[in-house]
C-alpha cells in the first residue's frame, strides 16, 4: 500500500512539472513580435524577389528607389559597377586620361616580310646601338655587292628604311638576339651581306628572318623520354591491384611483348607501383609513349619511360679491352715506314794484348804451398763458435769476493 502511494504522488509532481512548463512557452510566445513570427513563418507570394527583366542591367533596391527619384542615371550606375565597354581595338589604340578623355596613341608597326635576324648580341645592346651599326655598317657597296653576288642589293640603309626592331626580354635582359624589319628585299640583302661583323665586342651572326636553314631537326621522342631509345618500356604509377595479365591486355595492341617484370610485395604478392616491359623492338615502347590510350589505366595517369637494356650492356674490364684493341687497329692503320731492324751480331772474345809495360807479379818464395800456408790453416770464425757450450739464460748466483778497502 506505501508503494502504491508514493507512485501516485510521483505522478501528480510530473503532471505539475508539464503544466508549469506549457504555460511558460505560452507566455514567451505572445511577448515575441510580429517580425521574428513571420521569419518563423514560410514566405507568402508577396515576398519573392521579383527581377525586372526590360532594364539592361539587375538593379538593387537601393538603385531602383535613387532612379525613382532621379538622384542619379544608369550610366553612372554602370560606372559605379563597372560595367563600361572597353574601347575597341582599331588601327589606332584608344586610350583614356585622368579625365576620361581618349587618348589616340598609333599601333605597333607590323611585321614586315623583309626581315632578318641577329644573333650573338651582348646582352647591354640597345636598339639605338643596332640602328648605329646597321647604318654605319651598309656604306661599303663593294662589300655588300660581292657577299650577295649581286649589284642590285647594293642598298644604303638609312633610319626610316628600318621599320621595326624587336627585342625580346627576359628579366629586364635582352636574350641575346633580335629581330630587324625593312622596307625593301635590297635593304634586308644588304644588311645580311654585313654578317660577323663586330658589335660591342661580338661578331653578330645575321640572317633571314624567314629562313631556317642550319638549324638542328627537333626529335619527336625528346619530350616523351629522358633516357636513349630501347626495346624495354618502364611504367610506373600503377595500382597495388595491377596485374601481369592487365598490363599485357593494355599495352598488346603496341607490339608483341616478351616478358613482363613486375615489382611485387613478398608477403602479398601484389605490385609495388612499376614494371618494366620487355617488346620485340623498339617500335613497341615508342608507340606506347606517343599513343594517349596507354597514358591512363583504371583511370590513373602512368609515368613511362624508355628501360636500360641490359643485353647491350658491356663490362668495363671488356670496355678497356675493346678501346685497347681500337686503338691498335688505328695505329696499324696509320700510314708510316719503320726502319728496318739490324741484325744481332754475339760478339767475340779477344784475349788483351800483352803490354810490356806492365808490372809482373812478385813471385812466390820457394817451398811456398797453400795447404802448408798459416792463413790457410786457421779454423774460421763460424765454425769455432759452432761447437763452443751454450751458456745458460737462468740466474746464476754471484761466485766472487767482496773486496774491502
Amino acid at each position: 500500500m506505501v508503494e502504491d502511494a508514493t507512485k501516485v504522488e510521483k505522478k501528480e509532481k510530473k503532471e505539475k512539472k508539464e503544466k508549469k512548463e506549457m504555460k511558460e512557452k505560452k507566455e514567451k510566445s505572445k511577448d515575441e513580435p510580429d517580425a521574428e513570427k513571420r521569419s518563423k513563418s514560410k514566405r507568402t507570394a508577396s515576398d519573392e524577389i521579383t527581377i525586372d527583366l526590360a532594364q539592361e542591367i539587375p538593379l538593387s533596391k537601393k538603385h531602383a528607389r535613387m532612379l525613382k527619384k532621379g538622384k542619379i542615371t544608369i550610366e553612372e550606375i554602370k560606372k559605379e559597377l563597372g560595367l563600361t565597354e572597353k574601347p575597341k581595338k582599331d588601327d589606332k589604340e584608344v586610350k583614356l586620361d585622368a579625365d576620361g578623355n581618349e587618348i589616340e596613341a598609333e599601333k605597333k608597326p607590323a611585321k614586315s616580310e623583309f626581315g632578318v635576324w641577329i644573333g650573338n648580341m651582348t646582352f647591354d645592346t640597345t636598339k639605338e646601338d643596332l640602328i648605329k651599326f646597321i647604318v654605319s655598317k651598309t656604306t661599303d657597296f663593294a662589300r655588300i655587292e660581292t657577299v650577295c653576288n649581286d649589284a642590285t642589293a647594293r642598298a644604303l640603309i638609312t633610319e626610316d628604311d628600318i621599320t621595326r626592331v624587336n627585342l625580346p626580354m627576359k628579366e629586364r635582359k635582352i636574350k641575346g638576339f633580335a629581330y630587324v624589319d625593312f622596307k625593301t628585299a635590297q635593304h634586308m640583302n644588304a644588311a645580311i651581306a654585313i654578317s660577323e661583323e663586330n658589335l660591342l665586342g661580338r661578331k653578330l651572326l645575321i640572317k633571314n628572318a624567314n629562313s631556317y636553314e642550319g638549324r638542328p631537326k627537333k626529335d619527336p621522342l625528346a619530350g616523351l623520354s629522358k633516357n636513349p631509345p630501347s626495346r624495354i618500356l618502364f611504367v610506373g604509377n600503377l595500382s597495388f591491384d595491377t596485374t601481369k595479365e592487365s598490363l599485357e591486355t593494355h599495352f598488346q595492341h603496341c607490339g608483341e611483348i616478351l616478358k613482363i617484370r613486375m615489382a611485387t610485395f613478398e608477403d602479398t604478392g601484389k605490385c609495388k607501383g612499376f614494371a618494366f616491359l620487355d617488346f620485340k623492338d623498339e617500335v613497341g615502347p615508342t608507340k606506347a609513349l606517343q599513343d594517349k590510350a596507354c597514358q591512363r589505366i583504371t583511370n590513373r595517369p602512368l609515368r613511362m619511360e624508355f628501360g636500360e637494356d641490359r643485353s647491350k650492356r658491356v663490362p668495363n674490364h671488356h670496355k678497356k679491352a675493346q678501346e685497347e684493341a681500337q686503338a691498335v687497329r688505328e695505329a696499324r692503320s696509320e700510314s708510316f715506314i719503320q726502319p728496318p731492324r739490324e741484325r744481332y751480331v754475339e760478339p767475340v772474345y779477344t784475349a788483351p794484348a800483352f803490354d810490356a809495360e806492365r808490372k809482373p807479379k812478385r813471385p812466390r818464395p820457394e817451398g811456398f804451398s797453400r795447404s802448408n800456408h798459416d792463413s790457410y790453416k786457421r779454423v774460421k770464425s763460424s765454425i769455432a763458435l759452432a761447437g763452443a757450450q751454450r751458456a745458460s739464460a737462468a740466474i746464476v748466483p754471484s761466485a766472487g769476493k767482496k773486496v774491502t778497502f
